[in-house]
């Protein structure tokens, strides 16, 4: 089946409003997305996706591509500005796996707090990201909302961030 609506494709479907998205979409261009990331990475960590299903950056478009740099931008100075002082860095990664097939790319925008990384023992870059995973705790969604929110604020007040 094609991606896209009905495929399967949870990316697919948290973008067409198929599948339910905690905190909703956050911001829309021409070509990508910006949602609040699904899963065990912690409160505030972002996904930037191409609404268009592609599995793997060779794929973009020359519109894709050009859009990408300034929005990836935009999204972690947001994200440096909501999370405060406890943002020590945010990482910016490719994921576009699912059972190891090469599925709808997206990239994780996620602020490392100190809290996440002493929580961890210390643990940064990817050994959080893992570390995250394997606590396995999912955010609240009212707390995903909150952050969604204030995202949108910091959004709205300034459109060159």
């Amino acid at each position: 089946m094609k991606p896209g609506k009905g495929s399967g494709c949870v990316a697919c479907g948290f973008a067409d409003g198929t599948r339910p998205l905690p905190g909703g979409t956050l911001l829309r261009t021409a070509h990508w997305t910006v949602e609040h990331c699904v899963g065990p990475l912690g409160v505030g960590t972002l996904i930037v996706k191409p609404l268009r299903h592609i599995t793997g950056v060779h794929e973009m478009s020359a519109q894709e591509s050009t859009e990408l740099g300034p929005l990836l931008a935009r999204v972690t100075s947001v994200l440096r500005t909501v999370v405060g002082d406890e943002c020590e860095q945010v990482y910016v990664c490719l994921w576009s796996h699912s059972g190891r097939v090469p599925g709808h790319i997206h990239f994780v925008a996620q602020p490392a707090r100190t809290s996440d990384i002493d929580r961890h023992g210390g643990a940064y870059g990817p050994a959080l990201q893992m570390a995250m995973f394997a606590e396995g705790a999912e955010p609240e969604p009212g707390a995903v909302e909150e952050f969604c929110a204030r995202v949108r604020r910091v959004l709205g007040e300034d459109s060159a961030i």
